[in-house]
């Protein structure tokens, strides 16, 4: 019987140890470059994207050609998900030609249908749910600037949007509290908050919810595919902005970030994306190294679990 691949769907389809493991491990990646060292060697990524990207494509191609396998960008117009063949059947087809799928796209299922018709391991590039890869780079960029993050205090400030939801799914897996500050009308979604119990507070003050935080983290107030609603959030957000009287009131230590693309002068300003307090740009770095952590654990699970038996 053929064992069933292992998927990165979500945070939470990592234990806390795991969690950990790609932390550290993506540190370690990140100071050691060995171009001779290419456990992925004449291995394929297929690369889906349904919505564009900068920093995705560039990290999970590079990071593919680093490890010594390859990659191939695949957009609605290159593959017959874009005219109407059922996700069950292009799973099926495409699992069978290459060794890991990256998908990016807007609808949730569309990963997880693709994943539960895969033979290899599929990973959750961006859903309009969950960014659990942009956490993983996240946690590395605190973990290298503060330590631990377990047992601190996260500000999240904006939109209940997927970037939120990952950073409720990191607190259940890393056991941080999170607070967070969002407009009446875009809270996250109820069943996430609740999953998470008391690890989360909501907030409608974005002072209040920053008080003493060891991170403050926001994101664009229209992400892709809500263009039309500018205007109409711009009216909405306008006391969620993430400003210097915002991370006066936080720890004196505490970091700022953000998953980018970035609007100075909307959700932050810019003395704080451009302040001392930033990670934004090492986070944004990391995504490369923390999904080469990913892949290597995903597609080398021996090498991965002799890698945590070391540790430990």
């Amino acid at each position: 019987m053929t064992q069933k691949p292992r998927h990165f769907i979500s945070l939470l389809d990592l234990s806390t140890d795991e969690f950990r493991h790609l932390i550290n491990r993506a540190t370690e990646l990140k100071k050691n470059r060995d171009p001779d060292f290419q456990p992925l060697k004449g291995q394929v990524l297929a690369m889906i994207f349904e919505k564009s990207s900068t920093r995705t494509r560039i990290s999970f191609e590079a990071g593919m050609t680093h490890f010594g396998g390859s990659a191939l960008f695949l957009s609605p117009r290159d593959t017959q998900l874009g005219r109407g063949e059922p996700l069950e059947d292009s799973a099926k087809v495409i699992s069978s030609m290459v060794d890991c799928i990256m998908l990016r796209t807007f609808s949730h299922e569309t990963v997880t249908t693709f994943a539960k018709h895969s033979s290899v391991p599929v990973i959750n590039g961006l859903t309009e749910l969950l960014h659990p890869c942009q956490l993983l780079a996240d946690m590395q960029a605190y973990h290298e600037h503060n330590g631990d993050i377990s047992g601190k205090t996260v500000t999240w400030i904006g939109d209940g949007n997927n970037m939120c939801h990952s950073y409720i799914n990191a607190a259940r897996v890393l056991d941080f509290k999170l607070n967070i500050a969002c407009p009446d009308g875009y809270l996250p979604d109820h069943s996430i908050v609740n999953a998470a119990g008391n690890r989360v507070t909501l907030f409608n003050n974005t002072q209040q919810a920053a008080k003493n935080s060891d991170l403050i983290v926001t994101d664009v107030w229209a992400s892709m595919g809500q263009e039309e609603e500018q205007i109409k959030r711009e009216i909405a957000f306008k006391d969620f902005q993430v400003t210097c009287s915002t991370m006066d009131v936080a720890n004196p230590d505490a970091l700022f970030t953000h998953c980018l693309p970035a609007h100075r002068g909307e959700e932050v300003a810019a003395e704080v994306i451009d302040g001392p307090q930033s990670v934004v740009f090492n986070a944004a770095e990391n995504r490369l190294h923390a999904q080469k952590a990913l892949l290597e654990f995903l597609l080398c699970i021996n090498r991965s679990k002799s890698i945590r038996n070391n540790e430990k």
